[in-house]
Protein backbone atom coordinates (compact mmCIF):
# COMPACT_ATOMS: atom_id res chain seq x y z
CA UNK A 1 0.00 0.00 0.00
CA UNK A 2 1.44 3.22 -1.19
CA UNK A 3 2.66 5.18 2.35
CA UNK A 4 1.52 8.44 0.69
CA UNK A 5 -2.39 7.46 0.38
CA UNK A 6 -2.87 6.11 3.72
CA UNK A 7 -5.45 8.18 5.49
CA UNK A 8 -6.13 10.37 2.51
CA UNK A 9 -9.28 10.58 0.81
CA UNK A 10 -9.40 8.85 -2.66
CA UNK A 11 -9.71 11.04 -6.21
CA UNK A 12 -10.37 8.96 -8.80
CA UNK A 13 -10.31 9.03 -12.57
CA UNK A 14 -12.06 6.11 -14.64
CA UNK A 15 -11.08 7.09 -18.18
CA UNK A 16 -10.84 5.51 -21.67
CA UNK A 17 -12.19 6.35 -25.24
CA UNK A 18 -16.02 7.27 -25.66
CA UNK A 19 -18.25 4.11 -24.85
CA UNK A 20 -15.78 2.05 -22.26
CA UNK A 21 -18.47 2.71 -19.63
CA UNK A 22 -16.89 5.40 -17.42
CA UNK A 23 -20.05 6.64 -16.64
CA UNK A 24 -21.62 3.53 -15.41
CA UNK A 25 -18.31 2.27 -13.61
CA UNK A 26 -17.60 5.43 -12.35
CA UNK A 27 -20.82 5.49 -10.86
CA UNK A 28 -20.82 2.23 -9.28
CA UNK A 29 -17.13 2.92 -7.93
CA UNK A 30 -18.45 6.22 -6.29
CA UNK A 31 -21.75 3.79 -4.69
CA UNK A 32 -19.43 1.33 -3.63
CA UNK A 33 -17.10 3.67 -1.78
CA UNK A 34 -19.49 6.25 -0.58
CA UNK A 35 -17.61 8.89 -2.80
CA UNK A 36 -18.86 11.83 -4.59
CA UNK A 37 -19.59 11.12 -8.41
CA UNK A 38 -18.83 13.58 -11.26
CA UNK A 39 -20.12 13.13 -14.98
CA UNK A 40 -17.17 14.50 -16.40
CA UNK A 41 -19.01 15.05 -19.89
CA UNK A 42 -21.13 17.50 -17.65
CA UNK A 43 -18.38 19.94 -17.10
CA UNK A 44 -17.27 20.51 -20.85
CA UNK A 45 -18.01 23.95 -22.07
CA UNK A 46 -20.76 24.43 -25.04
CA UNK A 47 -18.67 24.76 -27.53
CA UNK A 48 -16.65 21.56 -27.26
CA UNK A 49 -20.42 19.56 -26.97
CA UNK A 50 -21.36 21.49 -30.24
CA UNK A 51 -18.22 20.42 -31.67
CA UNK A 52 -18.44 16.66 -30.50
CA UNK A 53 -22.04 16.65 -31.58
CA UNK A 54 -21.04 17.71 -35.23
CA UNK A 55 -18.40 14.56 -35.39
CA UNK A 56 -15.71 17.13 -35.24
CA UNK A 57 -12.71 15.61 -32.53
CA UNK A 58 -11.83 18.25 -30.18
CA UNK A 59 -7.79 19.22 -30.34
CA UNK A 60 -5.40 20.04 -27.41
CA UNK A 61 -6.77 23.93 -26.76
CA UNK A 62 -10.36 22.66 -26.56
CA UNK A 63 -9.90 20.46 -24.10
CA UNK A 64 -7.43 22.24 -21.53
CA UNK A 65 -9.95 24.42 -19.72
CA UNK A 66 -11.96 21.15 -19.54
CA UNK A 67 -9.90 19.12 -18.36
CA UNK A 68 -8.31 22.52 -16.09
CA UNK A 69 -12.41 22.56 -14.57
CA UNK A 70 -12.38 18.74 -13.68
CA UNK A 71 -8.89 19.56 -11.95
CA UNK A 72 -10.05 21.83 -9.77
CA UNK A 73 -13.38 20.57 -8.94
CA UNK A 74 -10.75 17.17 -7.65
CA UNK A 75 -8.63 20.08 -5.73
CA UNK A 76 -11.35 21.69 -4.00
CA UNK A 77 -12.78 18.00 -3.07
CA UNK A 78 -9.41 16.60 -1.67
CA UNK A 79 -9.14 20.64 -0.12
CA UNK A 80 -12.35 19.32 2.20
CA UNK A 81 -10.95 16.19 2.70
CA UNK A 82 -13.55 14.38 0.42
CA UNK A 83 -12.80 11.62 -1.90
CA UNK A 84 -14.24 12.14 -5.55
CA UNK A 85 -14.54 9.77 -8.67
CA UNK A 86 -14.34 11.66 -11.93
CA UNK A 87 -15.47 9.85 -15.47
CA UNK A 88 -12.74 11.46 -17.46
CA UNK A 89 -11.42 10.28 -21.26
CA UNK A 90 -7.58 11.39 -20.11
CA UNK A 91 -6.88 10.02 -23.53
CA UNK A 92 -2.95 11.46 -23.55
CA UNK A 93 -0.14 10.97 -20.76
CA UNK A 94 -0.08 15.24 -20.72
CA UNK A 95 -3.30 15.22 -20.22
CA UNK A 96 -3.22 12.81 -17.12
CA UNK A 97 -0.23 14.79 -15.84
CA UNK A 98 -2.10 17.50 -15.71
CA UNK A 99 -4.96 16.44 -13.74
CA UNK A 100 -2.46 14.69 -11.58
CA UNK A 101 -0.90 18.60 -10.82
CA UNK A 102 -4.17 19.50 -9.98
CA UNK A 103 -4.43 16.39 -7.58
CA UNK A 104 -1.03 17.38 -5.76
CA UNK A 105 -0.31 14.06 -7.01
CA UNK A 106 -2.77 12.04 -5.13
CA UNK A 107 -4.72 10.91 -8.29
CA UNK A 108 -5.45 7.63 -9.09
CA UNK A 109 -6.68 6.48 -12.64
CA UNK A 110 -9.14 3.36 -13.93
CA UNK A 111 -8.24 2.71 -17.37
CA UNK A 112 -11.36 1.22 -19.13
CA UNK A 113 -10.12 -0.73 -22.27
CA UNK A 114 -11.52 -2.64 -24.82
CA UNK A 115 -11.62 -3.76 -28.55
CA UNK A 116 -12.51 -0.83 -31.17
CA UNK A 117 -15.71 -3.60 -32.02
CA UNK A 118 -16.85 -3.79 -28.52
CA UNK A 119 -16.47 -0.16 -27.85
CA UNK A 120 -18.18 0.31 -31.31
CA UNK A 121 -21.47 -1.71 -30.53
CA UNK A 122 -21.36 0.24 -27.08
CA UNK A 123 -21.68 3.33 -28.92
CA UNK A 124 -24.30 2.95 -31.28
CA UNK A 125 -26.31 0.76 -28.73
CA UNK A 126 -26.14 4.60 -26.01
CA UNK A 127 -29.36 6.64 -26.61
CA UNK A 128 -29.22 10.80 -26.27
CA UNK A 129 -25.26 10.99 -26.01
CA UNK A 130 -23.90 13.89 -27.75
CA UNK A 131 -20.87 11.89 -29.14
CA UNK A 132 -21.21 10.12 -32.12
CA UNK A 133 -19.41 6.79 -33.11
CA UNK A 134 -18.02 8.43 -35.79
CA UNK A 135 -15.39 10.12 -33.54
CA UNK A 136 -14.28 6.92 -31.80
CA UNK A 137 -11.52 6.55 -34.21
CA UNK A 138 -10.06 10.29 -33.53
CA UNK A 139 -10.00 8.91 -29.73
CA UNK A 140 -8.16 5.64 -30.66
CA UNK A 141 -5.85 7.52 -32.93
CA UNK A 142 -5.73 9.97 -29.70
CA UNK A 143 -5.40 7.49 -26.73
CA UNK A 144 -1.98 7.13 -25.20
CA UNK A 145 -2.48 3.95 -23.11
CA UNK A 146 -1.05 4.43 -19.59
CA UNK A 147 0.69 1.52 -19.49
CA UNK A 148 3.11 2.20 -17.00
CA UNK A 149 2.55 4.90 -15.49
CA UNK A 150 1.41 5.05 -11.60
CA UNK A 151 -1.35 4.89 -10.07
CA UNK A 152 -2.98 3.43 -13.10
CA UNK A 153 -5.33 0.31 -12.81
CA UNK A 154 -6.48 -1.53 -16.08
CA UNK A 155 -9.71 -3.29 -16.50
CA UNK A 156 -10.73 -4.80 -19.49
CA UNK A 157 -14.52 -3.38 -20.66
CA UNK A 158 -15.76 -7.47 -21.84
CA UNK A 159 -17.84 -8.13 -18.65
CA UNK A 160 -20.49 -6.51 -17.43
CA UNK A 161 -20.18 -3.28 -15.27
CA UNK A 162 -20.53 -5.44 -12.05
CA UNK A 163 -17.58 -7.56 -12.97
CA UNK A 164 -15.51 -4.31 -14.37
CA UNK A 165 -16.59 -2.21 -10.84
CA UNK A 166 -15.51 -5.58 -8.96
CA UNK A 167 -11.85 -5.45 -11.14
CA UNK A 168 -11.68 -2.06 -10.19
CA UNK A 169 -11.90 -2.48 -6.86
CA UNK A 170 -9.66 -5.46 -6.76
CA UNK A 171 -7.27 -2.99 -8.38
CA UNK A 172 -7.46 0.11 -6.25
CA UNK A 173 -7.31 -1.56 -2.90
CA UNK A 174 -4.20 -3.60 -4.39
CA UNK A 175 -3.33 0.86 -4.38
CA UNK A 176 -4.42 1.28 -0.89
CA UNK A 177 -8.13 2.50 -1.58
CA UNK A 178 -10.75 0.98 0.69
CA UNK A 179 -14.45 1.18 0.33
Amino acid sequence: MPEERLNKPPAIIVMGVSGCGKSSVGEKLAATLHLAFIEGDALHPAANVEKMSKGIPLTDADRMPWLDRIGADIKASLAKSEGIIVSCSALKRVYRDRLRAAAGGNLLFVYLEGSKALLTKRMGERKGHFMPVSLLESQLATLEVPTGEPGVVTVDIDDTIDGIAATALKGLASLGVTG
